[in-house]
Parts: C-alpha cells; sequence; structure tokens
C-alpha cells in the first residue's frame, strides 16, 4: 500500500461482499415482516377488539338493541352460506339434514328465536371465556378482512344464532391479528362460555375436543355437529350446541381444531 490508498478487491470478493450485503438487507426486511406479523398486527387488533367490546356494552347500557351502528361494515349482507376466505374453520356441508330442535327440548329460560340475524359483517355479540382470558365481539360473516382480521370470532352463516336450537359455530385466528382463538386447546370439559347479547347472556358449557380434523369437514359445524372425517367424533341428537374452530398446528392452517359445548342457560337483560 503507498500514500494511504486501500488496496482494491478483487472481483470475487467485491461479489462476496455485494452478496452479504444483500442478505442482511433481506434478513432485516424479514424481520421487519415477522415482528409486524406476530407483535403488530396482534397489538392492532386487540386494541381494536376491545373498542368494540367496550361500545357494545354501552350501547347496551343505553337500551340499544345492537342494530345500529354497531358492524364493521355498512354493506347489505352477501348470498347465504358466503364465507369470503375465513381460513380458519371448515366449509359447512349441504348435507345433514338434521332438524334444529327436534327431539330435544330447550334448556332453561331459552328461548326458540334467538337472536335475530345481524347485517353481515355487524359485531353484535361479545364472547367470553374466563379459563384462557378471552373477551372479544363476535360477528356475522368468516372473512379475514372484514371481521377475523379484526380480532374477533366470525360467526359461521346458515348456523344457529345463540340460544337458537341447533349449532352457534365460530371461528377465530389462532396466530396473528390478536388471535382470539390460540389456546381454546386448553379448554376443558365443564369450562363455561359465555355469550352476551342486546337482548341476553347465554352460558354453554365445553363438553368435546376434537384436536385435529381436515379443513374441509364440513360435518363439525352442521346442526347435529358430527366430523364427516373422524366419525367417532360429535353427536348424533338435536341439540343446543356451541363450536368453536380454529387453526392447528400453530403457525399453520393445514387442520382444524374443533371445540363443542352444550348450551346450559339464558339469562334475559
Amino acid at each position: 500500500m503507498q500514500g494511504g490508498r486501500t488496496p482494491r478487491r478483487s472481483p470475487a470478493a467485491r461479489t462476496l461482499w455485494n452478496a452479504a450485503e444483500v442478505a442482511v438487507t433481506l434478513g432485516l426486511v424479514l424481520l421487519l415482516l415477522v415482528a409486524h406479523q406476530l407483535w403488530w398486527t396482534n397489538r392492532q387488533a386487540r386494541a381494536a377488539a376491545e373498542r368494540k367490546v367496550h361500545a357494545l356494552e354501552e350501547e347496551w347500557g343505553r337500551g340499544g338493541s345492537g342494530d345500529g351502528g354497531s358492524g364493521t361494515g355498512s354493506g347489505p349482507r352477501p348470498p347465504s352460506g358466503g364465507s369470503s376466505g375465513h381460513g380458519h374453520g371448515p366449509r359447512k356441508g349441504s348435507g345433514g339434514g338434521e332438524a334444529r330442535g327436534g327431539g330435544s327440548s330447550a334448556p332453561s329460560g331459552t328461548s326458540r328465536t334467538g337472536t335475530p340475524t345481524p347485517r353481515w359483517d355487524q359485531a353484535y355479540a361479545i364472547l367470553r371465556i374466563p379459563r384462557i382470558g378471552i373477551r372479544v365481539p363476535v360477528a356475522e360473516g368468516v372473512s379475514k378482512a372484514a371481521v377475523l382480521n379484526h380480532g374477533y370470532a366470525g360467526h359461521y352463516p346458515r348456523t344457529a344464532q345463540p340460544g337458537q336450537a341447533g349449532n352457534f359455530a365460530l371461528a377465530g385466528h389462532r396466530n396473528t391479528h390478536g388471535e382470539p382463538f390460540r389456546h381454546i386447546n386448553r379448554l376443558r370439559r365443564g369450562d363455561e362460555v359465555t355469550v352476551e347479547t342486546a337482548h341476553a347472556t347465554y352460558t354453554y358449557v365445553v363438553d368435546k375436543t376434537l384436536a385435529r380434523t381436515s379443513a374441509r369437514d364440513g360435518g363439525v359445524i352442521r346442526d347435529v355437529p358430527r366430523s364427516d372425517v373422524r366419525t367417532g367424533y360429535g353427536y348424533r341428537q338435536p341439540g343446543y350446541y356451541l363450536t368453536l374452530t380454529t387453526c392447528t398446528p400453530e403457525y399453520t392452517s393445514k387442520y382444524r381444531l374443533v371445540v363443542w359445548g352444550k348450551l346450559r342457560a339464558m339469562r334475559p337483560r
């Protein structure tokens, strides 16, 4: 080296240096993307869900019916059965022909009419699961963009509403966007799940769990829920059921985890 000049790198050295810079840059970008998905989306969705819970509670405290302005969107309801890419539960099969409530008496205090069908994407109920610390809104439909990514639980179209005979079926994220259903695998038989609407509070009790089934197992959300894939899981008699579905294993969407409960009581507001 003469005159303090830096020696020139060989072409191979320059190539390696440039490749290293690109690798570091890509690594930082990926790290930011992971942080966004695993931290920022959870923070945003949980805050939004909590605000909606407070808004519903305040509205009901004023004697509101929950029908005015509590939705996440104001558009018209899509045709029955639309699911807009929910990705967190099975599709409801067209079969299963069991009639809701036939041959099954209603639990004490239960109204056979239950909750009126809300508008599409409308947040209209509050789901509480004390064992795992859940308190989130329930909205109509299972669209990712309009419902699940807000940290809400989404109600499957064409399944029963809270308090109705049949199967009140919900989907929720297990990871990212608030991940409200992340720990539903920890629920055990006898755990309470409450669903509060403008009209009543419905108490369900966890009864059964299906640890893994196909993403297309529509039987688990039929009126009389029973797995089409693992036929030993589910029910054979009409009743008043609750179904919670989410993805499994964590950080994948290959299979579905299912928790079932039965309605125990209804308390009018």
